[in-house]
């Protein structure tokens, strides 16, 4: 489509040119067209908006409706709480927040909050300064010898690959200048992710991209080499994620350039397929001992694994096999079903996994049922970008969060949904060399370093507005539902007393 364009554009330019050369009466027609060839260059090489970058003129369309007429927008395309999977609303606090720009918002709630799907929270009247110091908790068990000190909010799990090189960079940019980690993805450890310097979570999948034999099997010498790199501060297994729960990883062949096929150890120009399960492990014994010998080949680095719980007989399982073992992870990453992807089967997406809110429930009190809890830090991924639901997450278990496409918003993505398609509009999820180049990496990695920090700050501001310091005081007990206010009422003004008539 962008290249039709180009083409028609030129085509009639030469054409009026032509015409013009000929007939000097043509030559009106570059009081129009000539404004827009300039417009269209300076849009070129410009490096604040990806969208103009790379869409110098149709660009302009987006803005019309977004920012231009509202209106339109509004009623007839789309509410400001529509959209999915994250709405208007929400995407347009991303932008603001890392342009570090006002993020108020205009004549009160859009919410619904007279249902019981509304949820609050329980503010105190003795309300306190917010805290000037990000909180941070430590990640590391007794049986960890490098614990690490993390943000409550990082970057969650994204290949190179999946994302572009610019994207990659930008993000580890950011979190090197803000102070929190980046997952690499199961996709490897690419010079990209080490490229800004930023602390990263390397992550190794069921594919073992960066640590395998030519066979795919896992390569302990290989991992021990990569896991030693100061970088790396935590290495986390991917059993299996929220989106596509028991399928794999997909790359599409159109992303799969050689380039990334040389860190990935696979065939370039074809479709790579991770294996749905682990050949290293098979029971919760076999995984276990593979977390024991990931923590020893690293030299006691925090180890962790990440999966979307769907047996919860499973995860009981697992648990008990830690405790007799006296053997665990120092971490454990839930992502929840709602979780997101760049390419997956629609059944996968919708209808397999448990959502995080329950999932994280059942592993908080299953981990302190064992007597395990106070060793193995709890991370929540799926769905997290604002303050209220990093509070949430806090309150229902969860002691630091990741997020994936809220920073991805705040690289620019404009949720096109066209991430399995090699088309990315912004040069985020593409290997597109010319979309690609749209995406300024100086420009970019500062803005995920403003919605990090902004956002942490909102963070602290709600923390102030209920009475506290530090999200580690924040309770489920001060969030509270539609359907629970009525409840709260009836308890400190039980009927008999509402109904009586004096």
């Amino acid at each position: 489509m962008r290249h039709l364009f180009y083409f028609i554009t030129t085509v009639v330019i030469l054409l009026f040119g032509i015409l013009s050369f000929y007939d000097p009466a043509y030559l009106w027609s570059f009081l129009l067209i000539g404004p827009l060839a300039i417009l269209g260059t300076i849009n070129r090489f410009q490096k604040s908006h990806t969208i103009l970058r790379n869409f110098p003129l149709l660009g302009y369309f987006r803005y019309f409706f977004e920012l231009i007429a509202p209106e339109i927008q509004q009623y007839f395309i789309e509410r400001h709480t529509d959209g999915k999977p994250f709405s208007r609303n929400h995407r347009s606090l991303v932008y603001r927040r890392s342009k570090n720009v006002n993020d108020t918002h205009p004549f009160g709630t859009q919410l619904d909050i007279n249902n019981d799907h509304y949820e609050a929270l329980r503010h105190s009247i003795y309300a306190t300064q917010p805290a000037e110091e990000f909180p941070r908790v430590t990640i590391g068990s007794s049986l960890c010898k490098q614990p690490y000190s993390a943000s409550v909010l990082n970057i969650s799990a994204m290949s190179f690959g999946a994302l572009s090189k610019n994207a990659v960079m930008a993000l580890n940019r950011g979190a090197k200048k803000g102070g929190f980690y980046h997952n690499t993805g199961e996709g490897g450890m690419s010079p990209y992710h080490q490229e800004g310097g930023g602390d990263l979570v390397w992550q190794i999948g069921t594919g073992y991209f960066g640590c395998r034999t030519h066979d795919g099997a896992f390569d302990p010498e290989g991992f021990k080499n990569k896991a030693a790199d100061p970088q790396v501060k935590m290495i986390e297994i991917k059993l299996s994620q929220g989106a596509k729960p028991g399928h794999g990883g997909v790359l599409p062949a159109s992303k799969n350039t050689p380039e990334i096929a040389k860190i990935r150890g696979v065939v370039p120009h074809t479709m790579v397929l991770s294996p749905p399960s682990h050949s290293r492990f098979s029971n919760a014994a076999g995984l276990i001992q593979f977390i024991h010998e990931l923590r020893e080949l690293s030299g006691g680095k925090p180890i962790g694994f990440k999966l979307c719980i769907g047996r919860t007989e499973e995860f009981i399982e697992l648990c008990v096999a830690m405790k007799k073992s006296g053997i665990w992870p120092d971490f454990i990453t839930i992502d929840g079903a709602e979780g997101g992807t760049g390419a997956a089967p629609l059944e996968f997406s919708d209808s397999v996994g448990i959502p995080l809110e329950p999932a994280l429930i059942f592993v908080h009190r299953t981990l302190i049922k064992y007597e395990l809890r106070q060793e193995i830090k709890v991370i929540a991924s799926g769905k997290v970008l604002t303050a209220f639901s990093i509070l949430r997450m806090k309150a229902l278990g969860a002691d630091i969060c990741n997020s994936a496409r809220a920073f991805m918003f705040s690289l620019g993505c404009i949720q096109a949904l066209r991430c399995n398609t090699n088309e990315c509009p912004t040069g985020v999820a593409t290997q597109d060399k010319v979309l690609v180049k749209g995406l300024e990496v100086s420009d970019k990695s500062e803005r995920v370093f403003q919605f990090h920090k902004n956002t942490l700050h909102a963070v602290l501001e709600l923390l102030g507005a209920c009475g506290l310091n530090h999200t580690d005081e924040i309770s489920i007990h001060m969030f509270v539902k539609g359907d629970e206010m009525v409840a709260l009422t009836n308890k400190y003004f039980p009927d008999s007393v509402l109904n009586r008539v004096d």
